[in-house]
């Protein structure tokens, strides 16, 4: 599968990490039910803890809906890659995972499939 995410939705995710700093953000992410490979939001669960190097998910407040397909978190510093924590939680949750690195910025992100490993995401 070939995943998409949108503009709109892109440009939130990366003010929602500008506007936490230096804290991390996280969030799930949520595919359109129609186009199920296109991100068109982010799910925010109640109780989440952020810091300056973690977030923990309240993975027990999320909805049930099939239409989450993995999760964002930032990075504080300027490295976007997966922590072992960031790896153990990707295959856990999901079946693809952004982080967002600093300056946060239209190019300093990444996307990985389940197993940590790059992925190609398309802005539409």
């Amino acid at each position: 599968m070939e995943w998409k995410i949108t503009k709109r939705c892109l440009a939130l995710l990366l003010e929602s990490a500008k506007s936490t700093h230096p804290n991390e953000f996280a969030g799930l992410l949520r595919a359109d039910t129609i186009e199920k490979d296109t991100i068109i939001e982010v799910v925010l669960l109640p109780g989440t803890i952020s810091g300056s190097s973690h977030a923990i998910f309240q993975f027990h407040m999320q909805p049930i809906d099939f239409s989450i397909v993995g999760t964002i978190h930032s990075h504080p510093s300027y490295s976007w890659k997966p922590s072992s924590a960031d790896l153990q939680l990707f295959q856990k949750h999901g079946r693809i995972h952004l982080i967002i690195a600093n300056p946060y910025i239209e190019n300093s992100w990444r996307a990985y499939d389940a197993k940590g490993h790059e992925i190609s995401l398309t802005v539409v």
